[in-house]
């Protein structure tokens, strides 16, 4: 399990402050803008960037660098880091080998195969699409007990999307302890594989929430000032104006629907949950 608790940094005009949890056998996903600080947040588990105050503990034992201490038990891809261009995937297993004790080649090889990847060819000759396999490729390859995945779909096509997703899936089934902490802009990946999510805007939590409520209880109420009068406060988490009234972020859907017949309530999707805590007024 990996503790997050009142972690901050700061940096000239931004701030990241926040606490979360992902625990053993759980995918959590993370959503947000562009400058959201997921990155960071990355970054600020591995060791990457020191923390100002706060405290990140692993198993309940308390911990400053990641990379130091964990190596062995943790996979990672990050969105602007990676192998030396010139490494042809061949040379990126024997490198692997050298770095981690529970490596199994023969796995590696199979998901290279899984994936289309090829093994004499250069990295600076991949796309971004088959370079975002490799990373994936790589960071399951060594029986990683964490796996912190920063966009491991971006670049990729719908197909080789499902793929990653199927395989992180099986990837679960083969580690059922293992901890997933996965962020990816496109919203209806998190939806199908996550467990939980956190939404973050500008370095803080805004929501966190099971997967499994935020699709059956959350919703988008829709309707004008007048028709919202009488919605008591309580149920209502965002609101934001639109082009034919109102909109309101609310988590008691089978209530509204019940005793608010006046109203739209409308299943609310990830992108639009973003939208509404990104552009809506927090209530």
């Amino acid at each position: 399990m990996i503790t997050m608790k009142d972690v901050n940094v700061t940096y000239p005009g931004f701030q990241l402050d926040c606490s979360m949890v992902v625990k053993k056998g759980q995918i959590v996903g993370m959503v947000g803008e562009n400058g959201a600080g997921k990155t960071t947040l990355f970054k600020v588990l591995l060791g990457l960037i020191p923390i100002k105050t706060g405290e990140i503990t692993v198993q309940g034992n308390k911990h400053q660098t990641f990379l130091e201490n964990e190596k062995d038990t943790l996979g990672v891809v990050l969105s602007d880091s990676f192998f030396n261009s010139l490494f042809t995937v061949e040379q990126i297993a024997k490198l692997l080998e050298s770095l981690y004790a529970e490596f199994e080649i023969d796995y590696f090889w199979n998901l290279c195969e899984q994936l289309n990847i090829p093994k004499g060819k250069p990295l600076k000759k991949f796309s971004t699409g088959m370079l975002a396999k490799i990373k994936i490729a790589a960071a399951m390859s060594h029986k990683a007990s964490f796996l912190i995945l920063d966009e491991p779909t971006s670049g990729l096509d719908v197909r080789s999307r499902y793929k990653i997703l199927a395989l992180l899936q099986l990837y679960m089934d083969r580690f059922p302890e293992t901890s997933i902490l996965i962020s990816s802009h496109i919203s209806d990946d998190l939806e199908h594989l996550c467990d939980e999510m956190y939404f973050l805007k500008e370095g803080a939590v805004l929501l966190h929430e099971e997967t499994d409520i935020l699709i059956d209880h959350y919703a988008l109420i829709k309707g004008s000032e007048k028709q919202l009068v009488g919605l008591p406060l309580q149920f209502q988490l965002f609101q934001r104006k639109s082009n034919y009234g109102v909109e309101v972020l609310t988590n008691q859907k089978a209530f509204l629907e019940e005793n608010f017949l006046d109203l739209v309530v409308e299943k609310v999707t990830i992108d639009q949950l973003l939208l509404m805590m990104s552009e809506g007024e927090r209530l």
